[in-house]
């Protein structure tokens, strides 16, 4: 017999929805567009020929429409590996649980899910306003040491001589490494710069950025960006890829990330238009995705 998840471990409203997100089963596509910003979310469902749904709570924004024939979702996640815990784990939710008998289903569902962010680039060779495609997300965030993991495949050889090469401090997470899905990269990703993507637990400490407090390891962008490995280097930083990569190979859905390069940490340049940039991205992936 299927065991039973229980109400404390998926929260639902008074109305059937998952609790962070407030949607239902019907309201999303299989192929869905997560974003940061929830001004972006607007920024992707313009081009929606119709938006059959929207809702929002707390920072997560929802809109479902379609282009054609094509069903879409745009959603906004908010900043943070903590928030893509909640939206993937939620997001699975609405399409593997029977909300109603809160049992798994016999049938699973893969989604699709594409990130479209805004990064800094740690390779002086890597223009501002370019878009770079993560063929891994190499997680300094920890929160993927939270799941039982036994059934992934980790680089464990390229993750050791990360940690080698920079010194990792003993102190902080340890990080893994997530491939991209091959499916997804093989549609959406031609033309785009593609490496190694790094995702931090924070925006400034965590990514080398100093104001009034000094961080832990002070040189740690010049140790990332040197690092090579069998022809494979590190591109950019930001705050999200990690876990998406980590809990949709966990879960079974396909997933990427693209991002606008909006700055590069190496020449110290920051985007003087960098909406022009974002929305170039956006409608490449869509035109990928239709």
């Amino acid at each position: 017999m299927a065991k039973k998840i229980e109400e404390s471990e998926l929260i639902l409203n008074p109305d059937g929805s998952v609790y962070h997100l407030k949607l239902k089963p019907e309201n999303i596509a299989t192929d869905i567009i997560v974003v940061g910003d929830q001004g972006r979310v607007s920024n992707i469902s313009k081009y929606f020929d119709r938006i059959e749904f929207t809702v929002q709570n707390r920072e997560f924004l929802t809109h479902t429409g379609t282009i054609g024939n094509k069903r879409i979702t745009a959603l906004s996640t908010g900043i943070g590996t903590d928030n893509i815990d909640i939206v993937i784990n939620e997001l699975d939710a609405l399409v593997n649980i029977d909300l109603e008998k809160r049992i798994l289903k016999s049938k699973l569902t893969s989604l699709n899910i594409i990130r479209l962010g805004t990064s800094g680039a740690l390779q002086q060779d890597i223009p501002v306003d370019s878009c770079v495609m993560s063929t891994h997300g190499l997680g300094f965030d920890g929160l993927l040491n939270f799941y039982d993991t036994s059934a992934l495949i980790l680089d464990e050889e390229l993750i050791n001589a990360f940690i080698t090469h920079t010194g990792w401090n003993s102190r902080l997470p340890r990080p893994y490494l997530i491939p991209c899905s091959e499916k997804l990269a093989a549609k959406v990703g031609a033309g785009f710069i593609k490496g190694i993507t790094a995702t931090a637990s924070g925006f400034y400490g965590p990514q080398g950025r100093e104001l009034r407090l000094r961080p832990a390891m002070p040189d740690l962008n010049e140790r990332i960006g040197s690092f090579e490995f069998k022809g494979q280097r590190i591109t950019n930083f930001e705050m999200e890829t990690s876990a998406l990569y980590g809990l949709g190979a966990l879960l079974g859905h396909s997933t990427l990330t693209v991002c606008a390069i909006v700055a590069n940490r190496v020449i110290m340049q920051f985007s003087k238009d960098y909406k022009k940039t974002v929305d170039g991205m956006i409608r490449k992936v869509l035109e990928r995705l239709i």
